[in-house]
C-alpha cells in the first residue's frame, strides 16, 4: 500500500464518522455463516465457465447504448449469465428466471437490474428536483415506494442513487444527481440507500442499491458527457468523493463504475478508486459492476485492445461486466495462459453470489417475479399521493414581484407556451412509465383547480426552432410539433393574453434535453420561447414564468421580463396537479436550489463553495482591474445555492454559540431563532455553513455543514440548533489526512448561501 493511501487510511480510521458499513446494515452473523456455507458449497461444484458466467450482465429490453446482447436465453441456459439488465415486468423476469433455475445445470438464480432513477411506473420528481426539497425523510420515502414498485415488477437491483456532485450545468446528467454540494449530496445518498434497501434485503419489497457513477463522473471537462475528468486527489476527497463514501457507510450493496477517466486511467480499470479507496479505505464489501459497455469503451480510450482492457478491469476490482461480454469471452483463455488467476475470478464470483443470497434469491428465486403481486403494487393511489405531495416541496420560487403568486383574485388565466398542455413532458428523463400512468398538464391541472371557464390555453410557439431536433427529442413522449406558421401561433397567444388577467408562461426544456447524452453548450431557454416571453411581457399583463428544466439555466433576460418565476423542474406523474397546487396557493413553495443558476454561461463552473484568491473581488462591486472578476458580468450567480422564496416571510435572529472557544474534541452548539413573519403557514430550510479562516491548504469561502427543514404557522417561532464539532470542521489536507486544524471558524446560519448571519468560533 502506497504512502499516500496509508496516511489517508490512518486518518479515516480516526475520523469521527464510521468507515465501514454500520453493523445493522450487514447480514446478521448467523445468516452470514449460513451464506458462507451455501456459497462455499456451490462454488465447489461450479466449473470455471460457470463462475465466469456469474460475472456476465447482458441487456434484454431497454437499451442505454448502441450495443445489444445476443442469445440471452441460451447463455442463461448454459450458466453463462449472472444477471439481466433492462427487462421490466414480473412475467418477463419470471420467464428468464425459470430458464436459469430449471434449465441450467446448477439452477443459480439471476439478478435483474434496472435504472430506477426517480421511480418506475409512478414517477417522482427528477433527482435534482428532489435535492431541491432538502427533505430527507421525503426522499427516503420516495425511494422506499420506488423499491416496493420495482420489486413487484421483477427488479431486485436498481442502478440508483446517482450521487455525482456536479458544478457544470452544461452536463445533461446533472438532472440525475444531487447538485453541487458534497454535504447535501451525502445526506441524499444515505436517504436513498435506506429507502431502497430498508433494514433487511431479504424482505421482498426491498431492492439492492447500486451507487453510481463511481467516481467523479460529475466533473467532465467542458460539461460534455463521457468526457475526461481532471481534478486533484485532494479536491476529489473533499468535494466529489464524500457522496460515494456516505453511501458505503449506509451499507449500499453495489457500485457502478463510471465512464470517465481519472488521473489518466478510466474508472473501469482504476484500481486506486475501486480497490484502494472503495474497498480498502472505506470497507465496502459488495460488488462493482461496469456501466453499459464500460469495458469495451476503454479501447477507444486508448488503453489497449479488448483483451488488455478486460484484464485490467478484473485486476482493478470490477466484478460484473455489463453488456461488453469481455469477462465471458476473454477470461477462459487468459486463465489458460496464466494472465489471471482463478482466485481473482473466485473473488468476483463470490461477491455476486453473496448479493443474490442477501436478496433471498436462493431461498425463493421467484420472489420478485409474481405477476399477481405486480397488479396490485404498481401506480397505486398511495404512490400517486406521495408523488403529488413531494412535487411542491421541490419547486423553487425564484421571483415573485408584488406577490403576484399565488393566483388569488385573478379571474382569467392564460396558459401560454409549448409546455403548457404537454402531459407526457412532465415526467423528466429516465422515466419508464407506460399506459397505466395518466399524467395531466399544467393547463389541465389549473382547469381542474380553478374551473374550465377561467383557464384558457394557447401554445404560442414550438419549443425549438430546429424542427428535426425537436422531433428527435420528442421521440419518447414530449411534444407534438404544431405545423402552423409561427405568426399564427404568436397571434393566437397574444389575443388570449389580451383578454386575460394574468399569463402563465410555460416554457423551458423538453424532458429529453437533459439526462444521459444530453449536454448543451447554450443553457438558455430555446430562442422561440424567449421571443414569445418578450412578446407576452410587452402586453403589460403580469407574467408568471413556469420553468421546466433539468439543469440550471441562464435566466438573466427572463428575470427581467417575468414578474414571477416558479421553477418546477420535471415533477413526475402528478406534476400538472402539483403545479396547480402551488400556483393557486393550496401549497406554499418550499424548494431551495441545490445548485447555482449562472448569470452567464461564461461563468461556468460557478458554485457557492469556491476558494478565495490572492486578489478577491468584493461581492457585489463593479469591475476592478487587477482583481479576480469579469469586465462585463458579475462574479456571482443569478440565483445562488440554497436560494428559494416562499409565499410567507421569515426572520432570523442573530447566531448564538454555546461556547466561543473549544478544544478539537468538543462540540459547540450553534443556534438561531426563526420566526414566520408572514400570513401563511409555510416551510423554511435553515442552513448551516462554516468557513475555516486559516488552514494548511486553501479552503472554500463557505461550506454547507447542516440543515433543517421546519414548518411554521404565521407568527410562530422556533429555535434551530446545530452541533459543530470535528465532523463539521475537519477536511482532507494535502497529504489526504482527515484533520481538524485549530484556528478561527465563521459559523454562519441563514436562508441561503448568500443570506447568512455569523458568529466566530475559536478551536484551540
Amino acid at each position: 500500500m502506497n504512502k499516500f493511501l496509508v496516511g489517508a487510511l490512518a486518518a479515516a480510521l480516526c475520523a469521527p464518522m464510521a468507515v465501514a458499513a454500520p453493523a445493522q446494515k450487514r447480514v446478521p452473523l448467523n445468516r452470514e455463516a449460513k451464506m458462507r456455507v451455501k456459497i462455499d458449497s456451490l462454488m465447489s461444484v461450479m466449473t470455471l465457465e460457470e463462475k465466469i458466467g456469474q460475472l456476465n450482465l447482458p441487456v434484454a429490453g431497454i437499451l442505454t447504448g448502441d450495443a445489444r446482447s445476443e442469445n440471452v436465453a441460451e447463455n442463461i441456459r448454459q450458466g453463462h449469465t449472472g444477471g439481466v439488465f433492462g427487462t421490466i415486468g414480473a412475467q418477463a423476469c419470471h420467464d428468464l428466471q425459470r430458464i436459469a433455475v430449471e434449465e441450467s445445470r446448477l439452477g443459480i438464480p439471476l439478478i435483474f437490474g434496472l435504472d430506477v432513477i426517480h421511480g418506475l411506473e409512478t414517477t417522482y420528481p427528477i433527482p435534482l428536483a428532489q435535492a431541491a426539497s432538502w427533505n430527507m425523510p421525503l426522499i427516503e420515502e420516495a425511494a422506499r415506494a420506488a423499491a416496493t414498485e420495482a420489486s413487484a415488477m421483477g427488479i431486485a437491483w436498481v442502478f440508483s442513487p446517482m450521487v455525482d456532485v456536479c458544478r457544470d450545468p452544461r452536463w445533461g446528467r446533472i438532472a440525475e444527481g444531487p447538485g453541487e454540494d458534497p454535504y447535501l449530496g451525502s445526506e441524499i445518498a444515505r436517504a436513498m440507500v435506506r429507502g431502497y434497501q430498508g433494514n433487511d434485503l431479504a424482505d421482498s419489497t426491498t431492492v439492492m442499491a447500486c451507487v453510481k457513477h463511481y467516481a467523479l463522473y460529475g466533473a467532465p471537462e467542458a460539461g460534455r458527457d463521457y468526457n475526461s475528468v481532471n481534478i486533484s486527489r485532494q479536491t476529489a476527497f473533499n468535494d466529489y468523493l464524500p457522496t460515494y463514501k456516505a453511501a458505503a457507510e449506509e451499507g449500499a450493496g453495489s457500485y457502478m463504475a463510471s465512464f470517465n477517466d481519472f488521473e489518466g486511467i478510466p474508472a473501469t480499470a482504476n484500481k486506486y478508486l475501486i480497490t484502494d479507496v472503495l474497498r480498502d479505505l472505506w470497507g465496502f464489501d459488495g460488488f462493482v459492476v461496469t456501466d453499459y459497455t464500460g469495458i469495451a469503451e476503454m479501447v477507444p480510450h486508448g488503453l489497449g485492445n479488448f483483451e488488455d482492457v478486460t484484464l485490467r478491469a478484473l485486476d482493478a476490482g470490477i466484478d460484473m461486466d455489463m453488456v461488453s461480454e469481455g469477462f465471458k469471452n476473454v477470461l477462459p483463455k487468459a486463465i489458460a495462459e496464466g494472465k489471471v488467476t482463478e482466485a481473482q475470478i473466485d473473488a468476483a464470483c463470490r461477491r455476486i453470489l453473496e448479493a443474490k443470497y442477501k436478496l433471498g434469491l436462493f431461498d425463493d428465486p421467484y420472489r420478485y417475479c409474481n405477476p399477481a403481486r405486480e397488479q396490485g403494487a404498481v401506480y397505486t393511489d398511495a404512490d400517486r399521493q406521495l408523488a403529488r405531495a413531494m412535487a411542491p416541496e421541490t419547486m423553487v420560487l425564484l421571483k415573485n414581484d408584488s406577490q403576484l403568486l399565488p393566483l388569488e383574485g385573478k379571474e382569467k388565466i392564460a396558459v401560454i407556451g409549448p409546455l403548457g398542455d404537454s402531459p407526457d413532458n412532465m415526467f423528466g428523463m429516465w422515466s419508464m412509465a407506460d399506459e397505466r400512468v395518466k399524467p395531466v398538464s399544467v393547463y389541465q391541472g389549473l382547469k381542474s383547480a380553478l374551473g374550465a371557464d377561467r383557464v384558457k390555453f394557447a401554445k404560442g410557439c414550438n419549443a425549438l426552432s430546429d424542427d428535426a431536433l425537436e422531433a428527435k427529442l420528442s421521440a419518447r413522449g414530449g411534444l407534438e410539433r404544431d405545423n402552423r406558421m409561427p405568426q399564427q401561433l404568436r397571434a393566437e397567444a397574444l389575443a388570449l393574453a389580451a383578454e386575460s388577467d394574468v399569463i402563465i408562461a410555460t416554457m423551458g426544456e423538453l424532458m429529453n434535453m437533459t439526462g444521459e447524452g444530453a449536454s448543451r453548450a447554450d443553457i438558455t431557454i430555446p430562442e422561440p420561447q424567449r421571443q414569445l416571453l418578450a412578446d407576452l411581457a410587452a402586453t403589460g399583463k403580469p407574467v408568471v414564468l413556469v420553468l421546466f428544466t433539468g439543469r440550471p439555466l441562464v435566466l438573466t433576460g427572463e428575470a427581467q421580463l417575468a414578474d414571477a418565476i416558479l421553477n418546477v423542474w420535471f415533477a413526475g406523474s402528478e406534476a400538472g396537479d402539483a403545479i396547480a397546487d402551488v400556483l393557486t396557493g393550496k401549497v406554499s413553495p418550499s424548494g431551495k436550489l441545490p445548485v447555482s443558476f449562472p448569470y452567464h454561461v461564461g461563468q461556468v463552473p460557478v458554485y457557492y463553495n469556491h476558494k478565495s484568491t490572492g486578489r478577491p473581488h468584493p461581492q457585489g462591486q463593479p469591475y476592478i482591474k487587477y482583481r479576480s472578476n469579469y469586465q462585463d458580468i458579475p462574479n456571482d450567480p443569478l440565483y445562488p445555492f440554497g436560494y428559494g422564496l416562499s409565499y410567507s416571510t421569515f426572520e432570523y435572529s442573530p447566531v448564538t454559540l454555546s461556547k466561543e472557544r473549544m478544544g478539537t474534541h468538543d462540540i459547540c452548539r450553534a443556534s438561531v431563532t426563526v420566526t414566520n413573519t408572514g400570513t401563511r403557514k409555510a416551510k423554511e430550510t435553515v442552513q448551516l455553513y462554516i468557513r475555516d479562516r486559516q488552514a494548511s491548504s486553501t479552503r472554500p469561502v463557505m461550506e454547507l455543514k447542516g440543515f433543517e427543514k421546519i414548518e411554521l404557522a404565521p407568527g410562530e417561532s422556533r429555535t434551530v440548533t446545530f452541533p459543530v464539532g470535528a465532523r463539521e470542521l475537519s477536511f482532507y489536507n494535502h497529504e489526504l489526512e482527515y484533520v481538524l486544524e485549530p484556528g478561527e471558524f465563521d459559523i454562519m446560519i441563514g436562508s441561503a448561501s448568500n443570506a447568512t448571519q455569523s458568529a466566530l468560533l475559536t478551536v484551540e
